[in-house]
């Protein structure tokens, strides 16, 4: 019987341990996606656009290039751009799960997931109709 117990504490003791271990590794994944960027431009350059961590637009830049589009172009080309630079941050994302609490966990594919369902892969720009975009 006291085989039992101390084989029990040693598995209670393992588990904690393993589950603070995944607790850590989780709060790491949550502060590194906390600091990650998603940028895309134009083709030539003209628009630019800086998500931040949770996709939100943080920056956008235009120069005087886009001054020549029309509204509805202006606002198809910015939207293009936005969601590249969220597809660019869902890529990143996935490569932090991965370095921290792994791709192939319950949290690691739940993380994933929730970007990428957000964030698609966008079309390369050839692939594109009238593609004038370039992610970085």
């Amino acid at each position: 019987m006291v085989d039992d117990i101390e084989a029990a504490e040693d598995w209670l003791n393992s588990w904690t341990a393993s589950v603070n271990a995944q607790a850590e590794r989780a709060a790491q994944l949550s502060s590194r996606v906390a600091g990650l960027r998603g940028e895309a431009e134009s083709r030539d350059g003209s628009i630019r656009v800086t998500v931040g961590s949770s996709g939100q637009v943080e920056k956008l830049e235009l120069d005087d290039r886009v001054q020549r589009l029309a509204g509805a172009d202006l606002a198809r080309e910015i939207l293009g751009v936005m969601r590249r630079a969220q597809a660019t941050l869902s890529k990143q994302v996935s490569a932090e799960v991965a370095a921290t609490v792994g791709a192939d966990t319950e949290t690691g594919r739940a993380v994933i997931n929730s970007f990428e369902v957000r964030f698609p892969e966008q079309p390369d720009e050839d692939e594109r109709e009238g593609g004038d975009h370039r992610g970085r």
